[in-house]
């Protein structure tokens, strides 16, 4: 294949329609929307019986997104959301891609199709390889493929120029299985799509709190004051969420919504649990809507802190909880002098709102105390990511807002078991502790020199210092910035990998050889040596539950994922502790040694055949905060966005579409923005397009500018919307292209995608 590929999906317009937006979300339109995918990809029938059991307790996970299931009692009627059910169709789907596929379809032919119309392709039935220098995917046994991948991964030089990516839909028992693997082959070499997302998270809260994962329950929603929701758009991104914002008003609290634009699903939702209220006005949820500025938080949140400071200052005792502050917390005193350093009207501009709305949102917040912050990649993805996280968490503990009912961090992880990928030891950088129980439960000497993660790995690849790449699950190459730069790092490896269900732009873009091993599915059963098996994942509050598929697999031809790591193994490892042959014969043999290795899973093979599953450790949800460096909470000195922009510059921040999770396209529409049969789209505000001379759907070129390097993205059409004037937003991957590589959150090293400085230019 030539080097000249073009990674990005094609610069071809497909027929816009704007239409009016909506004034509530989900209701019977989601349904609809819902069970027309349903009809289109599997049927009536057979969608029936899997939606039945989606998300039930003797039922697969959604492999959609991590948002918890209730503890008690799941809902009889749909216990799933639009994109669930069109992620489960789509993996259920009719349509497959075959080696006769493959002999009708050259790779280079397929590049210059869709996205939508690669997803769209089918489910992949067969191992399929493609030689160096060859334009036709062809099958190959399992054994062989197993054989060339070991051959490939010996004859390297070291371990470390191998990469072993993760995606974050991942079982526990796979993901378990995978990073031993990997350990015992001799690297850490183990990035996953944490780096690109929650990184930041984990990274600032583990230094304030002790722990990268979120602290309340789905339960707390029912005892919540106050919900501040930021940087996050939950009716498309995780709709059941409305669910519990709803609950949350029910009971007389309240809501903060902080983002650029005001999406439909925060403002009013129709409950699609309740056949009552598919009608009607629905139900109010914002009580309060903050439109900031992208990247404008840390100066929002610090206004936030000066006003409760001023507050305290004026009625000491009102506002702080001293109590809490003194036995639990450290470092006050250094976080209120670094305050003084900033005057809230140089740090009101950023914000792009009026101190009076502030205002109105601190009081809200200093007249509650059961407080729960959420937020997700609209605070994960900039330079100073882990200071917006940071920043929240020093409200939280002015008002003594952990470990508590009602109250506490909730960051809304996105891939259905990205949380529990990391607890299993999918991590370049994993501690100590884990590394030790490691070695003594299978007897060998882990490597503890850390590995790379996204960033670096492309890096590594680009620099051709690594060779090797392979991917469990996801779609790289779509899924990374700077796609042109990624897109070369991967042809630079001699052989490229991908785990997958479906057909994706990655296995479009590959190294010298590459392979594509086709695997189970969540909705499918997995048959191993003694009989039909469960994997488990945990959601994105702690809850670790079971799963089992209930469909025929679409093909006698597919590996469960933790038969494929060992398949991979078994063709590797020259000197191995593990039979690992024997483990993946009953998954409860994985579950034993998991067990041993990870505190929180004493009795794991019974806690989780328990209804719903059981919580992890929480130490920030008990109150207890001697994990961290000082053994309390830490207050922290955080910095607002250091960017400025030239003149005809903007700020561009990627966003999904309605149709879209993650990089998986199931349509054109972005039906909560108005916006039908098109993706390639910039949102920009009214008054920016009459100073740049523009006009509704005019066509653009767009630029970015990051350390005097350029980079295009051709071909867009201007939409004009509510949004923040020199802010704009487009749909990713197509814009990806844009985001440089070397942009990065400090700490994290997360690709800062929500602050990419870019001109427009008209054709």
């Amino acid at each position: 294949m030539t080097e000249e590929i073009n990674a990005q999906p094609p610069e071809k317009l497909t027929g816009i329609k704007l239409v009016k937006v909506p004034e509530t979300s989900v209701g019977i339109k989601a349904i609809k929307s819902a069970l027309t995918q349903i009809k289109d990809e599997v049927g009536v029938v057979k969608g029936i019986k899997l939606l039945k059991n989606l998300n039930q307790y003797d039922g697969f996970d959604c492999p959609g997104c991590a948002w918890p299931d209730p503890d008690a009692k799941r809902a009889f009627l749909a216990e799933y959301c639009e994109n669930g059910a069109k992620a489960v169709a789509e993996e259920a789907t009719k349509n497959k891609v075959s080696p006769q596929f493959f002999t009708t379809n050259s790779v280079s032919e397929m590049t210059k199709w869709s996205d939508y119309e690669l997803c769209k392709s089918g489910r992949i039935t067969h191992p399929m390889y493609l030689p160096e220098g060859k334009d036709y995917y062809e099958e190959i046994s399992w054994d062989d493929a197993f054989q060339l991948i070991g051959k490939e991964l010996n004859n390297l030089t070291s371990p470390d120029e191998a990469i072993f990516y993760t995606s974050g839909r991942t079982s526990n028992e796979a993901a378990f299985l995978y990073q031993l693997f990997v350990r015992q082959f001799g690297t850490n070499n183990l990035p996953d799509c944490s780096n690109m997302c929650h990184e930041s998270s984990g990274a600032a809260l583990t230094q304030t709190l002790g722990i990268g994962k979120g602290s309340v329950t789905l339960d707390d929603f029912n005892h919540a004051d106050l919900v501040i929701v930021i940087g996050q758009n939950p009716g498309t991104n995780h709709p059941r969420m409305l669910t519990a914002l709803g609950e949350t008003k029910k009971r007389g609290g309240k809501i903060i919504t902080v983002n650029p634009l005001p999406e439909v699903g925060l403002m009013n939702f129709k409950d699609p649990q309740n056949p009552l209220k598919w009608i009607g006005s629905g139900q109010e949820l914002t009580d309060l809507f903050l439109q900031i500025k992208i990247n404008g938080d840390v100066a929002l949140l610090k206004i936030i802190l000066k006003l409760m400071k001023e507050k305290e200052t004026e009625k000491p005792g009102t506002v702080f909880n001293h109590q809490f502050i003194k036995n639990k917390t450290k470092g006050l005193e250094n976080m209120l002098l670094d305050l003084d350093r900033y005057k809230i009207e140089d740090l009101l501009p950023q914000t792009g709102l009026s101190l009076d709305t502030i205002q109105k949102a601190t009081d809200m917040i200093i007249n509650n105390d059961k407080i729960i912050i959420c937020w997700a990649m609209g605070l994960t993805q900039h330079k100073n990511s882990v200071d917006n996280i940071r920043e929240l968490v020093n409200i939280l503990l002015l008002k003594g807002s952990i470990g508590k009912k009602g109250a506490g961090t909730c960051p809304v992880r996105g891939h259905s078991n990205v949380q529990g990928d990391r607890t299993m030891g999918i991590w370049e950088k994993m501690p100590t502790k884990f590394l030790d129980k490691l070695e003594e439960t299978f007897q060998f000497q882990s490597p503890r020199k850390h590995g790379f993660d996204v960033v670096e790995a492309i890096e590594a690849m680009h620099q051709k210092k690594a060779k090797i790449f392979f991917g469990m699950g996801g779609n790289f190459v779509s899924a990374t910035p700077d796609t042109t730069f990624t897109a070369k790092a991967l042809q630079n490896c001699d052989l490229t990998v991908h785990v997958s269900t479906k057909l994706n732009r990655s296995h479009l873009i590959h190294g010298k050889q590459a392979l594509i091993l086709p695997c189970l599915g969540r909705s499918e059963k997995d048959y191993q040596v003694s009989g039909a098996q469960f994997i488990s994942v945990e959601n994105s509050m702690g809850v670790v539950h079971s799963s089992q598929g209930h469909l025929e697999p679409v093909s006698k031809k597919l590996l469960s994922e933790p038969a494929i790591v060992v398949g991979l193994a078994n063709a590797t490892l020259k000197k191995t502790t593990v039979n690992w042959t024997k483990l993946i014969s009953n998954y409860d043999l994985i579950r034993n040694k998991i067990e041993k290795v990870i505190p929180g899973f004493k009795n794991y093979n019974k806690r989780v055949r328990q209804k719903g599953g059981f919580y992890l450790p929480n130490n920030a949800r008990d109150n207890n905060f001697k994990p961290t460096h000082t053994g309390k909470a830490n207050f922290t000195l955080n910095k607002p966005s250091d960017i400025e922009l030239k003149e005809n510059q903007f700020i561009m921040m990627t966003i999904r579409t309605h149709d879209q999770y993650n990089t998986t396209i199931y349509g054109l529409n972005d039906r909560y923005r108005g916006v039908l049969n098109e993706r390639r789209i910039i949102f920009m505000n009214a008054k920016d397009m009459k100073k740049q001379h523009l006009k509704s759907l005019d066509l653009v070129d767009l630029k970015s500018h990051f350390k005097d390097k350029e980079r295009f993205a051709k071909g867009f059409l201007v939409v004009a919307y509510d949004i923040p004037e020199q802010c704009t937003a487009t749909y990713f991957p197509e814009a990806n292209v844009l985001v440089p590589i070397t942009n990065v959150a400090h700490t994290s090293n997360t690709p800062a995608s929500k602050t990419v400085i870019i001109s427009i230019e008209k054709r």
